[in-house]
């Protein structure tokens, strides 16, 4: 399987323009999960020809190719990651939208016995949990 965002584009046959790769490339580099918007930016710092229209168009394209997974956290952005990426769970801070990621060892099993409790292989799923800091004591 191809390594990177542009290899899985050239190996699905997108066609890269010069755009789309730089795109790619911010997408692959992205730690966090950036909207169209933040997306924009970080790649019109690299080429400012790019257009945010662009973005919109390209980031469509990826995620029809199984390349991009759309994220909704409710706060009306459409958000993305790679959707190679390993699986992980998310939890959104209500407060200042932060996404953190994490894996629980006990959740995934959880997840498994519940659905083959209900006549069921899991073959995948989504798990997004929203909350606000505790206020700290003291």
């Amino acid at each position: 399987m191809p390594e990177t965002i542009t290899e899985r584009c050239e190996a699905r046959g997108l066609r890269m323009t010069g755009q789309r790769r730089t795109i790619a490339e911010v997408l692959q580099e992205a730690d966090d999960h950036p909207d169209v918007e933040e997306l924009h930016a970080r790649a019109a710092a690299r080429d400012a020809r790019i257009s945010i229209a662009t973005v919109y168009r390209t980031v469509k394209l990826f995620e029809e190719a199984g390349i991009l997974d759309k994220l909704e956290f409710g706060d009306g952005r459409a958000r993305y990651e790679d959707a190679e990426r390993e699986h992980h769970d998310h939890l959104i801070d209500m407060q200042s939208g932060e996404v953190i990621e994490f894996v629980d060892p006990e959740i995934e099993a959880l997840q498994e016995k519940i659905a083959e409790r209900l006549g069921y292989r899991l073959v995948g799923h989504r798990l997004e949990l929203y909350g606000v800091p505790r206020r700290k004591k003291g």
